[in-house]
């Protein structure tokens, strides 16, 4: 009895109630899928599920990236919104397939946003960091496919 006690003493004092602790994530919960897969890989995607890809283009020195990825990206609304309508992508600019999309689309500075069609083309083009609600205003502003 007094280890069912303690059990429990300690899921409250880290804030898990006994039903949920060790439940699975909700999905919704989770913010911005990002597509794990190549550059064209992503763009054959986008053809299939006729969407726009998001491109994340960051560096890993960068604060409004980090602030992104801590603030915006996890956000539930976000990744409801930009999950259902967008292939989601982020590379590091300063490696790998990163450094070819940097020249390809003439990232100048981090982060810079990007909304590209299944041929490549750039459909909308901004910088910088969006709180979450902006983030979505900002998905809303783009032409769908």
């Amino acid at each position: 009895m007094k280890t069912v006690f303690s059990l429990f003493s300690l899921l409250i004092i880290l804030g898990l109630s006994p039903v949920t602790a060790g439940s699975p994530v909700d999905d919704d919960q989770t913010g911005i899928k990002f597509f794990e897969g190549t550059w064209e890989e992503a763009l054959q995607r986008a053809k299939k599920e006729n969407k726009l890809i998001f491109l994340d283009v960051y560096a890993t020195w960068c604060g409004p990236c980090k602030k992104l990825n801590a603030q915006t990206f996890p956000n539930a609304e976000v990744g409801k919104y930009y999950n259902e309508r967008f292939i989601n992508v982020k590379v590091d600019g300063e490696k790998g397939e990163g450094l070819t999309l940097r020249q390809r689309y003439n990232v100048r500075g981090y982060p810079t946003l990007l909304f590209i069609n299944h041929k490549g083309e750039v459909v909308k083009s901004t910088a910088g960091f969006r709180d979450p609600e902006r983030f979505i205003e900002l998905g809303k502003s783009v032409p769908t496919p």
